[in-house]
């Protein structure tokens, strides 16, 4: 059985974010950047379902931190890697047109990504490559298994509800966690795939696609009045019957 796994570069949350000058965006210069978290889990949710002579293959477009993701994925334990050229990621549509021409080039029979990342305004892009493919697709997964061709996956809804799905495979997944938490690679073996593995190229051409959406203005959040603290029964009282409470 054959595995793809899409990856993103995206922004560390864990930094201070601010507005760029045009006020359409995040200001990237001195901003760190990290494997998107939902697209670390679908690589482990792969790795947990290949077993003895199935093929994972990680892909990701080129930029920065392209070689390290890809490389670190093999690290973890996936076949190959793959950088693709010339593609988009201005949005999802164009991000999908691109990963689908390089997934359409060869056979899988089951693609991952992450449920969403933390720079896109839709979290589409599994349905969004599934229909350019003409594949089925499950987002918001946390649970898959195979039976032969096809997956049995569980999929979340809000309030804490989950169905279970059953999947002809070839298909679409987006995982929002899975089985066990992602795997940690060594910064050793990361730099040994780094020193021995050649990562493929694929060129990807043609993606003028766009979601039809796009930021008109992006602004801090304006500071509050801040909050009261409260140290007992008798204030609270108090600032009730001011509010007109009784």
């Amino acid at each position: 059985m054959r595995f793809a796994v899409l990856l993103k570069w995206v922004p560390d949350l864990v930094e201070d974010l601010e507005v760029d000058d045009e006020g359409t965006g995040v200001d990237t210069e001195d901003l760190k950047f990290k494997l998107n978290e939902f697209d670390d889990h679908a690589l482990e949710q792969a790795l947990l379902l290949a077993g003895e002579g199935d093929e994972v293959v990680a892909l990701t477009l080129e930029g920065d931190g392209a070689e390290k993701m890809l490389c670190t994925a093999i690290a973890k334990g996936a076949s190959r890697g793959i950088r693709l050229t010339g593609g988009s990621s201005l949005d999802t549509a164009g991000l999908a047109d691109s990963f689908s021409q390089a997934l359409g080039a060869d056979t899988y029979d089951l693609i991952l990504t992450g449920v969403q990342s933390v720079d896109d305004r839709d979290g589409q892009l599994g349905p969004v490559l599934a229909a350019r493919m003409g594949l089925p697709c499950v987002s918001v997964v946390s649970e898959v298994g195979l039976e032969g061709s096809t997956a049995m996956v569980a999929k979340e809804y809000s309030g804490g509800m989950v169905a279970e799905f059953e999947v002809d495979l070839p298909a679409v997944l987006g995982i929002q966690a899975a089985s066990e938490a992602p795997r940690y690679a060594p910064v050793s073996r990361v730099r040994q795939v780094q020193q021995t593995v050649d990562l493929e190229e694929f060129a990807v051409s043609g993606t003028g696609a766009s979601s039809g959406s796009s930021i008109t203005g992006m602004a801090q959040p304006e500071s509050g009045g801040g909050a009261k603290m409260l140290t007992g029964l008798d204030e609270l009282v108090e600032v009730l019957n001011g509010l007109g409470v009784t």
